[in-house]
């Protein structure tokens, strides 16, 4: 066996349909579309949820909800993650080189799921309160960079 004798499996692949070709090919004179309407004539598009006149369900349903343009969106960092990390400073550049942080945002926050067991320092934009007594109870260091909050 080698490539050249690989075929498809039978019924995966379809005769192209060659439309307009005369009228003894069956799909000839209108290519199969039909004599009128709009979906006979050449650049025919339906909008996008179009039920056939019916009111879109898109627009049947009520509004739900409300979306803040203002919400800031943090890369997350727990301590127990930093506890398993070398070294003893962190900061968002350090945390994004060894693959902790991908998307930075607004900013990098640190919460206080796990236990610290060594002191570090770190250097985020956020920290959350318990965060804070866990690293500074442990003989860390807390640094706020930045005005976000």
């Amino acid at each position: 066996m080698n490539l050249s004798s690989l075929t498809p499996p039978k019924g995966q692949n379809h005769r192209k349909k060659r439309v307009g070709r005369g009228m003894g090919s069956g799909k000839g004179k209108t290519s199969g579309r039909g004599s009128k309407g709009a979906r006979s004539i050449s650049g025919y598009s339906i909008m996008r949820g179009f039920e056939g006149g019916q009111m879109p369900l898109h627009r049947r349903l009520p509004k739900r909800g409300f979306t803040n343009i203002f919400k800031k969106e943090f890369a997350i960092v727990n301590l127990r993650d930093l506890d398993k990390l070398p070294g003893n400073t962190f900061d968002a550049v350090i945390l994004a080189e060894l693959g902790i942080v991908n998307k930075l945002g607004d900013g990098l926050k640190v919460l206080a799921n796990g236990e610290i067991n060594r002191a570090i320092e770190v250097e985020a934009h956020v920290f959350s309160k318990a965060a804070i007594e866990k690293i500074e109870k442990a003989g860390g260091k807390v640094r706020v960079v930045g005005a976000a909050a």
